[in-house]
């Protein structure tokens, strides 16, 4: 059953109210004043408040306020007159979900009741699934419950919308690619390409070849045309892992192919335009080989528009048990044999 609390320093409208919404199935509570209002919203569980904009002492604005401090959330559906519909656009902007001018039909009022119940379903559940995920001992193949990987799979949440380009840093073996690919996967381009490229695997005309593809007869060997990585990941994320070990002659055409989301194969002259998220990986200090001129800056600036900095597990002790079962299982898994 969803809570309500209609608040209306109109005795009579607060009965008539609270009447029709019972029968529809709701709980409800009352208050006369934006006072009383707030001493329900710190005691009761409420699913929506309902309020008049006029009342003495705390107004609706008021009252609005002090409610989105306790719980930004809630919904609230404000009750206005004709002549104030000034003060309902304000109180809009201040986050009310809707408001009705008097007078209004018992259809209209349940509509709005129902659709704001709804979205407040909605934004608790996901809420609950947030806080679940990150009370978990792993996060996307990641493993840890740890102070510190709560920090991370919480940095992971926030990011991971937003177009910014991540560099994740931290020691080998930490997990850097493991947190690319969850980047990515809770992205707006889940469903979208994940390509990689590992910078250090490769000589510098191999990788500018992988990186941006090139055209038959490019160099010897190049028999036919073919797509590079940045093509491949259109629409997508491109995880440039080791991006400290790319070469200086390279960095230019990076930084480019970034700032202006084109570049052109290797022995071609046709611009190509993508749509790519970047995200980069290093265990090198980029600051450092900036100074030392190993670096681009500009190319540095462009890559750590967000840094996600990993621990080394000696900074994270509380997950060695865990990190244990996880491997112990995984192995027991693979050759098949019971778990010890």
């Amino acid at each position: 059953m969803y809570s309500i609390l209609v608040v209306d320093d109109e005795p009579n409208y607060l009965v008539v109210l609270s009447e029709l919404l019972r029968d529809e199935g709701f709980e409800v509570f009352t208050a006369p004043s934006g006072k009383d209002g707030m001493a329900q919203v710190h005691e009761a569980d409420l699913d929506l408040i309902i309020t008049d904009m006029q009342m003495p002492g705390m107004d609706g604005l008021q009252f609005l306020d002090a409610i989105k401090e306790k719980n930004s959330n809630l919904p609230v559906i404000m009750i206005t007159a004709f002549a104030e519909v000034d003060k309902a656009v304000a109180a809009m902007q201040a986050g009310a979900y809707n408001y009705l001018s008097k007078p209004f039909s018992n259809d209209e009022l349940l509509i709005n009741i129902n659709k704001a119940i709804h979205h407040y379903s909605l934004v608790k559940e996901n809420t609950r699934l947030r806080k679940e995920m990150f009370n978990r001992t792993g996060y996307s193949g990641m493993v840890g419950k740890s102070k510190q990987m709560q920090q991370v799979y919480e940095l992971i949440e926030k990011v991971a919308p937003t177009p910014s380009s991540v560099l994740i840093t931290g020691e080998s073996g930490t997990g850097k690619e493991l947190v690319a690919k969850a980047i990515h996967f809770n992205s707006r381009r889940a469903d979208k390409p994940y390509i990689t490229v590992n910078c250090a695997a490769l000589a510098e005309n191999l990788l500018e070849s992988e990186l941006f593809g090139h055209e038959k007869g490019a160099f010897t060997g190049a028999v036919a045309m073919r797509k590079g990585r940045f093509e491949l990941a259109d629409g997508g994320s491109l995880f440039l892992d080791e991006i400290g070990e790319i070469p200086l002659a390279l960095q230019a055409k990076l930084l480019r192919a970034i700032q202006e989301k084109s570049f052109e194969r290797v022995g071609g002259t046709t611009t190509l335009n993508v749509d790519v998220r970047i995200v980069t990986a290093t265990n090198k200090d980029l600051k450092e080989e900036v100074n030392k001129g190993d670096f681009r800056e500009d190319l540095y600036y462009r890559l750590n528009v967000i840094q996600l900095k990993l621990p080394a597990l000696r900074e994270r002790q509380d997950d060695i048990p865990l990190l244990v079962n996880y491997f112990v299982s995984s192995m027991a898994a693979r050759l098949e044999k019971p778990d010890l």
